[in-house]
């Protein structure tokens, strides 16, 4: 029972870990029918030796299974200023990549340039994890990009670090 008398539900779980500040980052892919992305929260580093990092993509995305048959993505870790891409990028069905500028990875995969830093990554394992696959990944390349304010993600919804 949760202290407040009230039976733990699916709700109340997400609520809770809404309350864990995120970062933001675009996963993007070359693919085979063109450029793929997702925006995620669920990113994190795991090890620097190898250089390996995580992300979570739910069973239902439409594109994640785009990304994965690539074998690898970029990550760009979005500033505050990119807000209006990640909103598109979270948006099913949205024309995500029209109306802006792109760079490319070393390994061609599309890269937002007004994000804080990149990463080239390839798929090195995938474990199935509830309604979500948590994907690890080697970085192969890396760079940091821009210096500015993060994306920050915080009870659903973006917020800003305090100066």
């Amino acid at each position: 029972m949760h202290p407040t008398g009230e039976a733990p539900t699916r709700r109340s779980f997400r609520d809770v870990l809404g309350r864990f500040t995120t970062g933001v980052v675009l996963i993007t892919a070359r693919s085979q029918d063109g450029p793929a992305g997702m925006a995620a929260n669920s990113f994190t580093s795991v090890s620097l030796d190898p250089p390996l990092i995580a992300v979570c993509a739910a069973h239902t995305s439409t594109t994640w299974p785009s990304i994965r048959a690539t074998g690898g993505f970029a990550v760009t870790i979005l500033g505050d200023a990119d807000r209006d891409v990640c909103a598109a990028f979270a948006t099913p069905g949205a024309d995500r990549f029209s109306g802006r500028p792109w760079d490319r990875t070393p390994a061609g995969h599309p890269l937002l340039p007004t994000g804080l830093a990149w990463l080239d990554c390839r798929i090195d394992t995938i474990h199935q994890a509830g309604d979500h696959e948590l994907v690890i990944a080697r970085a192969t390349t890396w760079s940091l990009a821009g210096d500015a304010d993060p994306l920050v993600f915080h009870s659903g919804r973006y917020t800003r670090l305090a100066s």
